[in-house]
C-alpha cells in the first residue's frame, strides 16, 4: 500500500504529513484549550487531505471536526454539540457506502461528546477511542502521514493522560473510625 516512492510524495501525502506535524503538537499539550486549538488546525488540514484522496466521509468528517473543535473552545452547549453531529450526518452519510466509510463518522460523533461535556482525562479517553476509529480509517484509506499521526496521538495521548494523572493532587479522607482507630492505639 505504501510501497510507491511517488505516492510517499503526492500532494496528498505531503498535505497529510502537515496534517501530521499539527496533530503531534495538539496532543503534546496539557492544556485543553492549546490541544483543541491545534487539533482544530489539524482537522481542517486533514479535509484537504482526505479530498485529496478521495475520502468524502473522512473528508467531511474532518471538516465539521474543525468546525467543532474551534466551537467548543467558545461553548460547551448541548446545542451546539447536537449542531455538529446534526451536520456530520446531513454531510456525511450520503458517502457511506461500505462500512469501514462509518468509521471517521464514528470517530467524529465519539470527539464531539468528548470535546463538548469533558474535561481533562475523560476528555482524552474519549479522544483515545475516536482516534482508533480514525486510524483504521487512515491504514485503509493509504493515508501515510494519517497513519502515522494516529499511531502517534495514541501513544502520546496515553502518555499525557499518564502525567496528568501522576499529577492529580492526592485527596485523604479521614473517616471517624479512623480517628477512633488512631486514638486507641
Amino acid at each position: 500500500m505504501f510501497s510507491d516512492i511517488h505516492h510517499i510524495f503526492s500532494p496528498a501525502q505531503c498535505v497529510g504529513y502537515s496534517a501530521m506535524i499539527l496533530g503531534i503538537a495538539a496532543f503534546l499539550q496539557q492544556r485543553d484549550n492549546r490541544l483543541k486549538f491545534l487539533n482544530s488546525l489539524q482537522s481542517f488540514t486533514y479535509a484537504l487531505h482526505f479530498f485529496l484522496l478521495g475520502n468524502p466521509t473522512a473528508l467531511y468528517s474532518a471538516f465539521v471536526a474543525g468546525i467543532r473543535t474551534g466551537l467548543s473552545l467558545k461553548t460547551r452547549s448541548a446545542w451546539a454539540a447536537a449542531a455538529m453531529m446534526v451536520l456530520l450526518l446531513i454531510l456525511c452519510v450520503p458517502h457511506v457506502h461500505h462500512a469501514a466509510d462509518l468509521l471517521p463518522i464514528v470517530g467524529s460523533a465519539i470527539a464531539t461528546i468528548a470535546l463538548f461535556f469533558w474535561r481533562g482525562i475523560p476528555m482524552r479517553l474519549g479522544l483515545f477511542t475516536s482516534t482508533i476509529c480514525w486510524l483504521t480509517n487512515n491504514y485503509l484509506s493509504g493515508s501515510i502521514g494519517g497513519t502515522l499521526l494516529e499511531c502517534f496521538i495514541l501513544t502520546s495521548n496515553a502518555i499525557t493522560m499518564l502525567r496528568m494523572r501522576q499529577q492529580r493532587p492526592v485527596r485523604i479522607t479521614v473517616t471517624q473510625d479512623d480517628v477512633v482507630a488512631a486514638s486507641e492505639e
